[in-house]
């Protein structure tokens, strides 16, 4: 019972990577954050790889990606919700650059500029 129960969790692990994952890769870790301050709206911020949306984030939210070490566009984006005024934007900055290699660990949080969120590095906390 105890050996079927870790093949569960084991298969389970499996099923939750991500679309491009392949076995036969190393991969960086990309953690982005949403702090409460930084973009003040109760909307839900859509986070898309290579155009594909990989996740969604509320206030005070965080997600993590294991991603294959190569160079990945990264988007935010409002989603439309059920909070009043969540309409998706008409004008969606371009996508950032990210460079990852094979062990790397990258902290990002959302941030607001002039030209509409972005991703702003910070320090990991141990």
């Amino acid at each position: 019972m105890r050996r079927s129960v870790m093949s569960l969790v084991c298969l389970l692990r499996l099923a939750s990577l991500p679309l491009w994952a392949n076995a036969d890769q190393d991969y960086g870790v990309l953690i982005i954050s949403r702090e409460r301050l930084e973009v003040p709206t109760n909307c839900e911020i859509g986070v898309y790889i290579d155009d594909q949306l990989a996740g969604r984030l509320f206030q005070e939210q965080a997600l993590s990606f294991n991603l294959p070490a190569a160079t990945v566009g990264i988007r935010l984006k409002l989603l439309p919700g059920q909070a009043p005024g969540c309409l998706p934007g008409l004008l969606v900055p371009p996508a950032q650059q990210f460079t990852l290699k094979a062990g790397d660990i990258r902290k990002y949080r959302i941030a607001l500029g002039k030209d509409g969120m972005y991703l702003k590095p910070t320090p990991l906390e141990y």
